[in-house]
């Protein structure tokens, strides 16, 4: 993904919780309602999670050191799972206990009007937001479907707006009903129902979060498609045999490790391996659209046989 688009969606979102978490607030002042405060808090919580998005952002762009030579760009990873746990912590399992505690002590609704009308322009604010996510998603995402898009994506940003957007306006719209509910019935029930409801939500996209994000905490390797077109690449020229075996790794969402040991002609010179070498490396940058670290490996292959693994059959190219 381009990191622009990423940042444009950010700041997008950022601006529209801050400015629904402070009417959000004045409306529970106002009225007393226990999915008024549970939506402030959250929105509250997206707008820390914007703010540590781009400062994952901004840390991930330092220059590699000798303690970090592949760079720092992992760091998007490590900042998008604390949104995950901030999320499910300060989100979901306040509006859950508020939510309890609003049953266990209910109180009456007042100015019912107030919190409906925040409701609505908070709904037309955070679809303004939603709006900016899937437009720079949809800028990456090519035919992929939007499931796909949020497990697939190397990139964490678009994926945890988008979600969280999602996120809030289901929220939202289940805050309307049981605030509309709570005030036409004048059973204060409703509105802690309302309230645990928008906590459960917040609960399943937190684990959501939080499970595509630690896959990419741990490594993961390029999709099948890529992993393909680097292969041809390699053996694209008569000057490289054949790929013995490849493993490939993201060491930061725009960064992609690509390490194979390759069958090059026997009886070549040094000068003609390393121009060969060089050769499959330009191949492969052209071939994929992420940047590449590339190392490669050349070996004799002969008979079905690998010079370093003993004489037994060269394993089949796999990725991680």
């Amino acid at each position: 993904m381009s990191t622009e688009g990423g940042t444009r969606a950010i700041i997008a979102a950022l601006f529209a919780n801050l400015g629904i978490a402070i009417t959000k607030f004045i409306a529970y002042l106002i009225s007393g309602s226990s999915s008024m405060l549970a939506e402030s808090v959250h929105s509250l919580a997206d707008a820390g999670n914007q703010v540590l998005l781009l400062i994952g952002g901004r840390r991930a762009r330092r220059e590699a050191t000798p303690e970090h030579p592949f760079g720092y760009g992992r760091e998007r990873y490590v900042y998008a799972f604390v949104v995950s746990i901030v999320l499910f912590s300060v989100g979901g399992m306040f509006s859950i206990y508020e939510g309890v505690h609003k049953i266990q002590h209910p109180e009456p609704i007042t100015n019912i009007a107030v919190p409906i009308v925040v409701l609505l322009v908070a709904i037309v604010m955070e679809s303004f937001s939603l709006r900016t996510a899937v437009v720079e998603s949809n800028r990456v995402r090519g035919r992929q479907s939007w499931v796909q898009f949020v497990r697939r994506a190397k990139a964490p940003e678009l994926p945890v707006v988008l979600l969280e957007d999602i996120a809030a306006l289901f929220g939202l719209v289940l805050a309307l009903i049981a605030v509309s509910t709570a005030g036409i019935t004048g059973n204060a029930l409703w509105d802690g129902i309302g309230t645990i409801t928008i906590g459960v939500l917040l609960v399943v996209i937190a684990f959501i979060l939080g499970v595509e994000t630690k896959s990419l905490l741990v490594g993961e390797g390029a999709n099948p498609v890529d992993v393909r077109s680097i292969q041809m690449a390699i053996e694209a020229g008569d000057d490289i045999n054949r790929v013995i075996h490849m493993k490939t790794l993201y060491v930061g969402p725009d960064e992609l490790l690509v390490a194979a040991k390759v069958a090059t002609t026997p009886g070549a010179t040094g000068a003609e391996v390393s121009r060969w070498i060089d050769a499959a490396e330009a191949r492969i940058r052209a071939a994929v659209t992420v940047d590449c670290l590339i190392y490669l490996e050349p070996a004799v292959f002969e008979s079905g046989k690998s010079p370093s693994d003993g004489g037994r059959p060269p394993r089949p190219v796999t990725d991680g």
